[in-house]
C-alpha cells in the first residue's frame, strides 16, 4: 500500500493542478460560477479516486511482490483475473527463477568436478612422492636429507590442498566418534618427528592419558597437525620445547599447544584466521600460506569446537582447542 501511494502521489498532484488551472481559466475569462466550479472539481477528484482504487485493486499482486521480500524460492503463485502488469511481472519472476536454478545447478556441477579433479590429482601426486621418500629413506648424506625435507614440505602442501578442497563437502565427509586425545596427539608428533629434528625443537606431551572428546578423528588430526606445524615453524632454531597439554575447564576439555617462538604481533591476532593472511611473520617465514589457521578455524567451527589464541612477541604463542560439553571419560 505504501509503495502504491508513493507512486500515485505525482499523478494525484498533476491532476489536481490541471483542475485548478481549468478553474483559474474560467475565473479569468469572467465565466466564474462557484457552484459549477466546485462541482467540476468534485467530479474530477472523484473520477481520479475511482481510477486509483481500480488501479490498486487490479495491480495489488504487483505492489505486494515489490514490497515483500521473498523467503523461499518456491514456485510463484498469481491470483486469477490479474491484470497485464501482474502477468508480466509473474512471467519475469518465473523466468529469472528458472535462470537462477540453471546457474546454481551448473555451479554445483562444476564444483563437484573440481573437487573430484583435485582429489584425484592429490592422490596421484602421493604415489611418486612416496617413491621419492622410499628412495632416500636409507641415505644419510646431505643431499638425501635435503630431498627428504623438500618431500615433506610437498606432502604437507598436498595435504592442505586436499583438506581445503574437502571443505566444500564437509557434511558428507565427517563422522563424530570418541577420540582419545593423547593417542591422536602422539600420532601427530610421530608424523612430524623429522620436522622437529630439522628445526631443533622438542615435543613435550602432557595430555592426560585416557582423556576423550567427541569429534572427528581425521579432521581433528589435521587441525592438531596444523597447530603443531605452525609452532615448529615459528620456533625454528630456538631449541625450546613445544608443549601439548590438556586441561578441564568446567564441562569442557581444552587442548593447548604452546611454543616459545617469535610470537604474533598484537595487530595481527584478530586477522590470523582470515584466508591468505600471513601478517608480519609471513614476510619473514616464506613458507607461510595464510591458509593453515583459516582451515583450523573453519573445521573447528563446523565440529562445534572453539579456537583461542594468546601470543606475545618474543615470548611465544598459545593455541587452544576447546571442546564444549566434552566427554571426560578416562
Amino acid at each position: 500500500m505504501k509503495l502504491f501511494l508513493r507512486e500515485s502521489l505525482p499523478l494525484f498532484l498533476v491532476n489536481l493542478a490541471q483542475l485548478l488551472i481549468v478553474s483559474l481559466t474560467f475565473w479569468l475569462s469572467g465565466s466564474w460560477n462557484t457552484k459549477i466550479t466546485l462541482y467540476g472539481l468534485f467530479l474530477g477528484i472523484f473520477l481520479l479516486a475511482c481510477y486509483l482504487v481500480y488501479r490498486y485493486v487490479s495491480n495489488r499482486y504487483f505492489y505486494q511482490r515489490l514490497s515483500t521480500q521473498l523467503e523461499s524460492l518456491d514456485a510463484f503463485s498469481m491470483p486469477a483475473g490479474s491484470g497485464p502488469l501482474n502477468q508480466a511481472l509473474h512471467r519475469l519472476m518465473q523466468g529469472q527463477y528458472r535462470l537462477y536454478q540453471a546457474k546454481i545447478h551448473d555451479y554445483d556441477r562444476k564444483k563437484r568436478e573440481h573437487v573430484t579433479f583435485i582429489s584425484q590429482w592429490v592422490h596421484q601426486m602421493k604415489t611418486p612422492l612416496s617413491v621419492i621418500l622410499l628412495t632416500v629413506q636409507e641415505e644419510d648424506d646431505p643431499r638425501s636429507q635435503s630431498i627428504r625435507e623438500e618431500a615433506d614440505r610437498l606432502a604437507k602442501g598436498l595435504e592442505m590442498v586436499l583438506y581445503a578442497t574437502r571443505m566444500d563437502v564437509f557434511e558428507q565427509d565427517f563422522r563424530v566418534e570418541r577420540v582419545v586425545l593423547r593417542e591422536l596427539v602422539h600420532k601427530v608428533i610421530q608424523e612430524n618427528k623429522r620436522l622437529f629434528i630439522r628445526n631443533y625443537v622438542y615435543p613435550d606431551l602432557q595430555v592426560e592419558p585416557g582423556l576423550t572428546v567427541e569429534s572427528d578423528a581425521k579432521w581433528l588430526f589435521f587441525v592438531v597437525g596444523q597447530l603443531i606445524t605452525n609452532a615448529i615453524r615459528y620456533s625454528s632454531g630456538s631449541q625450546q620445547n613445544i608443549t601439548v597439554s590438556s586441561a578441564i575447564r568446567g564441562n569442557s576439555v581444552v587442548l593447548e599447544v604452546r611454543d616459545r617462538g617469535v610470537g604474533i604481533p598484537s595487530a595481527d591476532i584478530k586477522r590470523i584466521f582470515r584466508p591468505f593472511f600471513t601478517g608480519e611473520n609471513g614476510r619473514v617465514f616464506q613458507e607461510s600460506t595464510g591458509m593453515g589457521l583459516y582451515l583450523v578455524k573453519e573445521i573447528c567451527t563446523r565440529l562445534n569446537h572453539l579456537v583461542e589464541v594468546e601470543s606475545e612477541v618474543g615470548v611465544g604463542t598459545v593455541m587452544r582447542i576447546v571442546f564444549p560439553n566434552a566427554s571426560q571419560q578416562r
